[in-house]
């Protein structure tokens, strides 16, 4: 049977439960062991095959991991522990550029990845993995067209820039990001592409607008960005992310 892992945060954290309450499909929670560490995990069960949901920030409720302190090894390892036919990641993204309002899901093609902190399996023999074309063009264009039966546009050929967090970013970043080619930018498809690139897994990612990065706000440069907000929007977000990973199902099939 077709199964689809999917790696998902901010605005996400409910995505499972959604899918099962809204078409009865049957939603499992599992723990997955790695040695990295237990995540938690549910497996959604459709007529198409089995949905795998991480949260990457591994939510309980109360305390929410933040990004410079996920540890995205044992998110990727645990996807692979599960064996799917492809890996999804969804993103919380700033957009830098006026055709990507928030509200709006793109298509991510690349990554602006300059971090210090370096993301591997192989810590103890140099293995060199190729990141050309580091997501999959015909899972990404099987989204493209179900979004584009509920958007108005969908951005495809985004650029995500990697920034470590928690805080947004500052305004000279954010222009000196957009200089370097970046669309928008987020704070965890970086490590998870780069290990991702290890595993040979095809690989998609959606990029959700969320958010004018800082300083982007039409109309109003200075207005600040709220995480309550963010969450919100991306959140609304999550009926569409349903149909990609229901297309991308059924194209398997």
């Amino acid at each position: 049977m077709a199964r689809i892992a999917v790696l998902c945060g901010t605005g996400m954290s409910a995505l499972a439960s959604e899918m099962s309450d809204s078409s009865d499909f049957k939603i499992s929670r599992v723990r997955i062991d790695t040695d990295w560490g237990s995540v938690p995990s549910s497996i959604v069960s459709t007529e198409f095959g089995d949905i795998l949901v991480i949260d990457r920030h591994h939510s309980d409720g109360k305390l929410r991991t933040p990004p410079h302190k996920i540890e995205h090894r044992a998110n990727v390892q645990a996807i692979v522990n599960s064996n799917p036919d492809i890996v999804m990641s969804i993103n919380s993204v700033g957009s830098m550029i006026e055709n990507f309002p928030p509200g709006t899901i793109g298509i991510s093609s690349d990554v602006l990845d300059l971090a210090v902190r370096p993301w591997t399996f192989h810590d103890d023999d140099a293995k060199h993995a190729d990141r050309t074309s580091p997501f999959d063009s015909p899972a990404s264009k099987i989204c493209r067209k179900a979004l584009e039966s509920t958007q108005v546009q969908t951005p495809s050929g985004l650029i995500i820039a990697q920034c470590v967090g928690p805080q947004f970013e500052s305004p000279a970043e954010i222009d000196a990001l957009e200089k370097l080619g970046a669309h928008a930018v987020g704070m965890t498809l970086g490590p998870e592409s780069r290990l991702m690139s290890e595993t040979g897994i095809r690989h998609v990612a959606l990029a959700c607008s969320s958010n004018w990065a800082a300083g982007r706000e039409p109309g109003d440069p200075s207005a600040m960005i709220d995480h309550h907000a963010v969450d919100s929007m991306a959140s609304s977000m999550r009926g569409s992310v349903t149909n990609c990973l229901l297309a991308i199902l059924k194209s398997i099939n």
